[in-house]
């Protein structure tokens, strides 16, 4: 007894005392995840488990049962997870340990019989990895099946019913519209609780988007001006440099609208205009999520067509235009570019537009946020004479990808005769050696389900308010013939992108050739 006080107490004294850095809390839970050998699992997920494992916040109590319709035993389904994280470590030790964790049973998600072999492998893992009932589902299919896994986990007792968690998975598109997305709400709610459901947005697990509540509530010069004002507007840019590849066959039901508009961009957006949370927690940051997303303003048949602008790539030199594409119907009106305006009509925001771009075959690959600031009422450097002003605009740029860091515009002397103003950029941007250490957005989120943190998860009220706005866009689009292509690739997009802000006398922060 007195042995153990001593080595807890040593323990104390390294960790509180002198410094050093307490070990990662292990979470316990067993994965099951369907869809297996799918492209995202291979790509995204099991190297992300990996630094997880590497880290010691999944190691000794966690195993992961993975399912498809393929015949694989457990020895071949390893050695593919293993080469799914050799580049992530040269430790041969360390991945074999991690890929001893998995086991795989050939599953048909439609066969109710299949489900007492998963409920069999499961209880099995839970006492010899000591999972203490934690599961975790994880549905990596197409979103069809949703409902049916979700339906078939609870009726044929999958799930844990000791003092364990329940935790549901899922990956986007959450509907192609809000009736579809609520009928799938529906059939998930009748098998898991609203907090057992994450939806997994990848952009939420971005280290910038995540800096963005940092920046907002963490410096008093940004929050106090943080409102219509004192931002002239808001703008935000999701460009992608190449097409649809081997994407054509789902892209060209879905759109740049559905695709990025409904999810990345709205999640984006609630994130900048949200009001203040009263603590730093998952249940009150959606609360301020869906309260900025319901005082968003829906559009008429009129304020849709004036706001909301698409376009389509063409062809130039030896790329191919979207309807050339493979798998793209030759006479296809799906766009691969979006810009609008969004107004929200509360206290905080009410006249001061945000202003949002994606598509594809644009000028580069990157995401970014320019908060547009007032110029001062009174331009003291200006000549009277000519009526030129000569203050430039305060404009807070956050970097989200490649680039991650943030910048500030601000006006000062130059160092010329006379006195004369001009743009200096305050600048802070990550190197390369921390952003290699920054983790990844999957390992981000996979560790927030582990801890039960749906933080950075969307919730049906924020995807149910997303879609009832793009619906109404959708809806006009829809009654109306557009004039394909209308944009070369290599662009920002189709003049129509430009003139929507140069109505309201502005223009894009970011131009090409900048």
């Amino acid at each position: 007894m007195l042995a153990k006080w001593y080595r807890q107490y040593t323990k104390f004294c390294l960790v509180n005392l002198i410094g050093v850095k307490k070990l990662p809390t292990e979470r316990r839970s067993l994965i099951m995840l369907f869809g297996a050998n799918g492209d995202l699992a291979v790509r995204k997920l099991y190297p992300a488990m990996f630094k997880l494992f590497e880290k010691g916040n999944i190691r000794d109590h966690f195993a992961v049962i993975g399912s498809s319709r393929y015949k694989v035993d457990d020895a071949k389904y390893r050695d593919m997870v293993t080469k799914s994280v050799e580049k992530e470590s040269s430790n041969k030790k360390m991945i074999a340990n991690f890929a001893s964790h998995f086991y795989f049973v050939t599953h048909d998600v439609t066969d109710l019989s299949h489900y007492s072999v998963l409920k069999d492998k499961a209880d099995e893992l839970d006492k010899k990895y000591k999972l203490e009932g934690n599961r975790v589902f994880y549905i990596s299919m197409a979103p069809n099946f949703f409902g049916t896994v979700a339906k078939n986990i609870k009726n044929q007792g999958l799930l844990s019913n000791n003092s364990g968690f329940n935790r549901l998975v899922i990956e986007k598109p959450f509907g192609r519209d809000f009736e579809s997305a609520k009928e799938l709400n529906d059939e998930l709610s009748n098998a898991f609780e609203e907090n057992q459901i994450f939806r997994i947005d990848h952009y939420l697990g971005k280290e910038m988007i995540q800096n963005i509540e940092a920046i907002r509530f963490g410096n008093t010069i940004f929050e106090a001006l943080w409102n219509n004002r004192y931002i002239d507007n808001v703008q935000v840019t999701l460009a992608e440099k190449l097409g649809v590849e081997e994407r054509a066959g789902y892209y060209d039901n879905s759109g740049a609208l559905r695709d990025m508009v409904q999810n990345h961009i709205m999640q984006i957006v609630s994130l900048l205009a949200m009001e203040q949370p009263v603590a730093f927690k998952d249940t009150d940051i959606r609360a301020e999520k869906v309260k900025a997303l319901r005082s968003l303003r829906v559009y008429n048949v009129a304020e849709a067509s004036t706001n909301f602008v698409r376009g389509q790539y063409g062809a130039v030199g030896e790329s191919k235009a979207y309807r050339n594409e493979d798998g793209v119907p030759k006479d296809s009106n799906t766009e691969t570019f979006v810009a609008g305006k969004l107004l929200f009509d509360n206290y905080r925001w009410s006249g001061t537009p945000f202003y949002i771009r994606t598509g594809k075959e644009l000028a580069d690959k990157f995401t970014r946020v320019d908060v547009v600031f007032k110029k001062p009422l009174v331009d003291i450097f200006s000549f009277p004479q000519s009526g030129k002003a000569l203050l430039n605009a305060n404009v807070l740029t956050i970097y989200i990808e490649p680039t991650q860091g943030f910048s500030l515009v601000v006006n000062a002397k130059n160092s010329e005769q006379g006195f004369h103003t001009e743009p200096v950029n305050l600048e802070f941007l990550e190197d390369s050696k921390r952003t290699k250490e920054t983790p990844q957005p999957y390992e981000r989120l996979i560790h927030d389900v582990l801890k039960g943190d749906g933080t950075n998860f969307a919730s049906w009220p924020e995807v149910a308010s997303a879609w009832k706005f793009v619906d109404q866009i959708r809806r006009v689009w829809d009654i109306q013939q557009p004039m394909f292509p209308n944009y070369i690739p290599g662009s920002m997009g189709p003049v129509s992108a430009d003139e929507l802000l140069a109505r309201d006398h502005r223009e894009w922060i970011y131009k090409l050739n900048q």
